[in-house]
C-alpha cells in the first residue's frame, strides 16, 4: 500500500470503497481463489470471466456445546422420537396448515434450470433506475485468460455511461438475475431479488404521506449539510460488538476460564455404542426370563419331591423301621440333589417330571418288605 494510503488509514481519515478494501487485504486476508467461471456473452461479443464474492466474514461461528462441553449436532426424528436418516427423508410443498404435497428429487432435476457457463446480457439500463432495495448479494468479476482487453472496454464503456447490464446466468442449480456494473475499471455483478420478493408501502402500513412546512425542510437540510463528510472511514464501518467479543475470549484463554476440551465423538463409536446398548437390553430381558423360568422350575420340582416323601413317610409308618433305612436315605439324598441341580442345568419346567420318575417307581420296590413284616409278626 502506498505511504499516503498508510497515513490516511492511521490518521482514521476518509478513504475510498477500494482503500478500504485494500486495508482488508493488508490485514491478512488470504487470496481469493474463484468458485465459478464461465462467459459474458451479449451479440457477437464473449468475455471470459471469473466470479470472486466480494464478500468475506470476519466472524467465527459461535458453537452450540452439551453439557460436557461436546459440540452438539442436529438430528431429525419422527413424531415418536425414532432417528431418521437422510435417506428417509422427502421434501413437501406446505399448501395449508399441516398439509403437504411431496416433491421428489428426480421431479426438482426436472425442473432445474439447464446448466450453462454462459452470462448473457439481455439489454443495458440506467444504473440508477435500479432500486437498492433489488441489491442482494456483491460478486467481483475478474478477466479469465487472454480476456484483458476486452474486458477492460466493456468496464470503461460501462462506467463512461452509468449504465448497468441486465444478465442471467447459471450457479449451482439456481438462476440468477444480476446486475453488472463497472467501477474504477472493476466490473462487479449484483444478484438482484426478485420482484415478488420486496415488500410494497401499503404492505408494511405506512400512513399517508404529510408535507413539511418550508421552515422544518430548511432546518433539517442545515444540519444535514453540517455532519456531511463523504465517505466513510474504517472506524464507522468496524464490527464493535464482535471486537469486544474476542478481546473476552483472548482474555479467558489466557487465564485458563471456562476451557474445554472434549473427546471428540466418531460416528461409527456412536453406532457401536448404540449396538452395545441393544445388546446389554437383550441380556438384561433373557436374564430375567430365564431366572423366572428357573424359579418355576425349581419351585415345581420342590413341590413334588415334597409330595413324594410325604407318601413314602404314610406308607412306612406301620412300623417306624423303614424311615432311616439305606434305601429311603438313598432316595432322599437323590431327590435333594435332584433338586439343587435343576436351577443350574435344567432351568425348562418340562423337563422336570423325567426326573422325578424314581421317586413314582419307589412303592413297587418296597412292597415285599412290607410283606416280610407281617410274616415275622405272624410268627
Amino acid at each position: 500500500m502506498p505511504r499516503a494510503k498508510k497515513a490516511k488509514a492511521a490518521a482514521g481519515e476518509q478513504r475510498s470503497p477500494e482503500e478500504l478494501l485494500e486495508v482488508g487485504a493488508e490485514e491478512g486476508e488470504p487470496r481469493a481463489r474463484p468458485f465459478w467461471s464461465g462467459t459474458i456473452s451479449f451479440g457477437l461479443v464473449t468475455i471470459p470471466v471469473d466470479l470472486y464474492s466480494a464478500t468475506r466474514s470476519t466472524r467465527s461461528s459461535l458453537r452450540m456445546l452439551s453439557p460436557s462441553g461436546t459440540p452438539v449436532a442436529r438430528r431429525y426424528f419422527d413424531p415418536k422420537g425414532k432417528p431418521l436418516d437422510s435417506e428417509q427423508l422427502e421434501r413437501g410443498y406446505e399448501l395449508d396448515k399441516g398439509e403437504f404435497v411431496v416433491v421428489s428429487d428426480e421431479e426438482l432435476e426436472a425442473l432445474a434450470p439447464e446448466q450453462s457457463r454462459d452470462i448473457d446480457l439481455t439489454r443495458f439500463v440506467d444504473r440508477d433506475s435500479i432500486p437498492p432495495l433489488f441489491f442482494e448479494r456483491a460478486y467481483i468479476l475478474a478477466p479469465s485468460g487472454n480476456s484483458n482487453l476486452a474486458y477492460r472496454l466493456l468496464a470503461s464503456t460501462l462506467e463512461r455511461t452509468k449504465r448497468a447490464g441486465i444478465a442471467s446466468f447459471v450457479m449451482r442449480g439456481k438462476q440468477y438475475v444480476v446486475a453488472i456494473v463497472a467501477e474504477q475499471g472493476l466490473l462487479r455483478a449484483e444478484t438482484l431479488r426478485f420482484a415478488a420478493e420486496l415488500r410494497t408501502p401499503d404492505a408494511v402500513g405506512l400512513p399517508e404521506p404529510v408535507e413539511p412546512s418550508a421552515q422544518k425542510v430548511k432546518s433539517l437540510r442545515a444540519a444535514i449539510h453540517k455532519e456531511h463528510g463523504g465517505s466513510p472511514t474504517a472506524s464507522e464501518l468496524a464490527d464493535e460488538y464482535w471486537k469486544r467479543l474476542e478481546a473476552l475470549v483472548k482474555k479467558k484463554h489466557k487465564s485458563g476460564e471456562d476451557i474445554v476440551n472434549p473427546e471428540p465423538i466418531e460416528e461409527e463409536q456412536e453406532n457401536l455404542a448404540e449396538v452395545i446398548d441393544l445388546v446389554a437390553v437383550l441380556r438384561k430381558s433373557l436374564g430375567q426370563t430365564g431366572a423366572a423360568s428357573t424359579e418355576d422350575s425349581s419351585a415345581s420340582e420342590q413341590k413334588s419331591a415334597g409330595e413324594a416323601r410325604s407318601k413314602n413317610k404314610g406308607k412306612s409308618s406301620g412300623t417306624g423301621k423303614d424311615s432311616g433305612t439305606p434305601r429311603e436315605s438313598s432316595r432322599k439324598s437323590t431327590a435333594g440333589r435332584s433338586v439343587k441341580r435343576a436351577p443350574a442345568k435344567r432351568a425348562p419346567a418340562k423337563r422336570a417330571p423325567t426326573k422325578r420318575t424314581p421317586t413314582k417307581r419307589a412303592p413297587a420296590k418296597r412292597a415285599p418288605a412290607k410283606r416280610t413284616a407281617s410274616k415275622r409278626r405272624a410268627s
